[in-house]
């Protein structure tokens, strides 16, 4: 689609450079998007990878170099996360280092920072307006991730700033009732990013996923204008982008009569407001330290009463220490005293009871009750009682018995009963009441002598307080009203400052609603003078013949071997020697993606069509530098400084005003002006890498 009557997408007239340079141009105002700066956020520290010169412009070329595994890929990885892509790099270093990553764009000129969570599942973005580092920031205003076509996601935010917003996709092109997907910023950055699998890959063109490969040829026709029922499309994003306008506006009025409701004032009263309310809190705190010092100095008289009191008060502390120290100690001794006393009433009463009732011991015959002279035994196999003959059995179980019932065998082979003594475990325990009986005695005679010195100490302390006031009351009293003024000045001022931050913060929210009709207000129009051209949009087999003619072009700048039969078919489809790009080498496949992906750009950017307006390549000397994976077909052919002219120069013509963003491990000397940093995998040699405090 053409965009030249697109507002966002207009620039000034500025002389281009000179030819073969990649010198910033500062007076450009770019369209589409920019890519300024990118900075992660670590734990201990940031990392940060800065595309502008030593003034601070933006360069038109940007080349990240160093050694492999030093984090160059990743820069770009982080980029493209950071405007919607689905994953950031998920190196142990990054995933230890890294919480968040944050971009500085250009968005049709104009600043913004985009954030992102990095270690976790990320379902939105933060977007706000100015440039990282700003010291007063304004809120970050939420962008969802998903879905890509709902009006506040991430998505329709960037593809708004390139004449995309709203546009879908038909999921069967052929097929007028096919249902349709949003088109979505990952699925643009096909042609803005060619990473480092894809460029001499033979799956250039997604061939091997029929859906990506479909909805590649879709985009490149809607990045052009060229798709098919485009007035009617046309129609359906107008009446959308319409209806979203409408909202737009009515969230504008709703927020705008609340803040005159609120009667804030404009923008420049509110900043006044603040400065003043700032300058007095300033002045209020200023006085309070100058008042403090002169009361400080009002009353050095008193530094030896003071003294006398903080030692009084921390000798009055100690006694109330130790007062609480031997009170524990009764409180615990005191139930223990009282367990022992009652194990000494259990041994009597063990004692006793032994001596009034015999343990079953028979000292009485049980036929004529006469007192027997011996108790009954055992005495050679007989029972003495009764006669009875006793087997080795009965005697062992008799034993047995009366072991049990307190009886042991006599020298001479008879059991006899033995003694229950509990009169050792008795002393033992009268002993160890009289020791804590005793104990508690004195603790509770130096108690009471403790809370006298307590009590003694406290009123000390006190008398020593009373004659620290009654000495500085009349040398501080004039002082505390005037402190106290001091204090509510202070306060209103802080109260003050705080109103006119709330108002601040309204205001920013009122100029982003603004700023979001103002955009829709400008796609509204751009469509609208689009529809009005949409009979004379340009044929897709013009376009088509145009990029490969570029195409041609930029290989024969390169100086590629046996160029012939070189072309871009109706399925953007590349060729060589009349054959498929599959069909080359792998460095022929490298130079073939190269050609294809800066012919779509070049010729975008020319005609001013919905390009975002940079490039992101990784690594183009793949299978073409040195080692032992060049491409022996293009070892005496292809020179790498031809790829850099070739940037350089059209940069400095036609493409003046667009952004290409190389990762290259070697770039040759002619490109040294345009390295914004090179790593060296070296610990002495500092950047060691993206992470550059992961050296090990």
């Amino acid at each position: 689609m053409s965009t030249e009557n697109d507002p966002a997408n207009t620039t000034q007239d500025t002389p281009p450079p000179a030819e073969g340079s990649s010198a910033t141009q500062p007076a450009i105002v770019p369209r589409g998007i920019r890519v300024v700066r990118l900075r992660l956020k670590g734990v201990d520290r940031d990392y940060e990878v800065d595309l502008r010169d030593a003034d601070a412009n933006l360069r038109s070329l940007s080349v990240i170099a160093g050694a492999f595994s030093t984090g160059k890929s990743s820069v770009l990885e982080f980029v493209a996360y950071c405007l919607g892509g689905k994953d950031h790099p998920q190196h142990p270093e990054i995933l230890r280092k890294v919480r968040s990553a944050l971009l500085e764009v250009q968005l049709n000129g104009q600043p913004h920072v985009i954030e992102r969570a990095v270690g976790e599942p990320s379902v939105a973005a933060f977007v706000r307006i100015g440039r990282l580092g700003a010291i007063e920031t304004p809120p970050l205003d939420k962008k969802m991730i998903k879905p890509a076509g709902a009006p506040d996601s991430l998505s329709s935010f960037l593809l708004s700033y390139c004449g995309l917003e709203g546009v879908e996709l038909r999921e069967a092109p052929t097929q007028a009732e096919s249902g349709t997907d949003p088109l979505s910023i990952r699925d643009l950055l096909w042609l803005s990013y060619m990473p480092n699998e894809r460029l001499d890959d033979k799956h250039l063109l997604f061939e091997s996923s029929p859906m990506k490969r479909l909805k590649l040829g879709q985009v490149v026709d809607v990045v052009f204008g060229v798709h098919d029922d485009k007035a009617v499309e046309l129609g359906r994003r107008i009446r959308e982008l319409e209806t979203r306008l409408a909202k737009a506006r009515a969230d504008y009025a709703t927020t705008q009569t609340f803040l005159d409701e609120q009667e804030f004032g404009t923008r420049i009263e509110v900043e006044l407001v603040r400065s003043d309310a700032q300058r007095a809190a300033e002045h209020a705190a200023r006085a309070l330290d100058d008042l403090d010092s002169q009361i400080r100095a009002t009353s050095t008289f008193a530094v030896d009463l003071r003294a006398r009191h903080k030692d009084a008060s921390r000798q009055a502390q100690q006694a109330a220490t130790l007062v609480r120290d031997r009170e524990t100690q009764v409180r615990r001794l005191v139930p223990l005293r009282a367990q022992y006393a009652a194990d000494i009433t259990k041994l009597t009463m063990l004692a006793e009871a032994r001596m009034l009732f015999d343990p079953l011991q028979v000292k009485v015959c049980p036929a004529c009750l006469t007192t027997l002279c011996d108790a009954p035994h055992i005495a050679d196999g007989h029972c003495t009682l009764c006669s009875s003959g006793v087997t080795v059995h009965a005697v062992q179980t008799s034993k047995a018995s009366t072991s049990v019932n307190g009886t042991a065998p006599s020298t001479d082979g008879l059991e006899t009963e033995a003694k229950f003594d509990v009169s050792s475990e008795l002393r033992a325990t009268k002993a160890r009441l009289a020791e804590i009986t005793t104990f508690v005695e004195e603790l509770e005679s130096d108690l009471g002598r403790l809370r006298v010195e307590a009590e003694q100490a406290n009123h000390v302390e006190a008398g020593l307080a009373r004659e620290v006031d009654a000495a500085t009351n009349d040398a501080v009293s004039p002082y505390l009203s005037q402190r106290d003024d001091l204090m509510r000045q202070q306060q209103a001022a802080a109260a003050s400052v705080d109103r006119a931050k709330t108002a601040i913060r309204m205001l920013d929210s009122l100029d982003r609603r603004g700023a979001t009709v103002t955009r829709l207000e400008a796609n509204v129009a751009a469509l609208r003078a689009e529809m009005n051209e949409a009979a004379i949009q340009p044929d897709r087999n013009d376009v088509i013949h145009r990029i490969s003619e570029r195409y041609v072009a930029i290989l024969t700048s390169w100086r590629y071997p046996k160029l012939d039969q070189a072309f871009i078919d109706g399925r953007l489809v590349p060729h060589m020697r009349g054959m498929s790009y599959t069909n080359a080498s792998s460095g022929g496949r490298t130079l073939i993606s190269l050609a294809w992906v800066l012919a779509i750009f070049q010729i975008a950017w020319e005609t001013g069509s919905a390009h975002p307006g940079f490039l992101m390549i990784d690594s183009p000397q793949k299978n073409l530098g040195q080692g032992g994976d060049r491409d022996a077909e293009f070892a005496d052919s292809i020179a790498v400084t031809d790829f850099y002219q070739h940037l350089h120069t059209w940069l400095a013509g036609p493409g003046h005003g667009a952004q290409i963003i190389v990762v290259d491990n070697a770039p040759p000397t002619t490109a040294d002006a345009d390295i914004v940093v090179r790593y060296s995998r070296r610990e002495d040699q500092p950047p060691y890498g993206l992470i550059d405090d992961e050296v090990s």
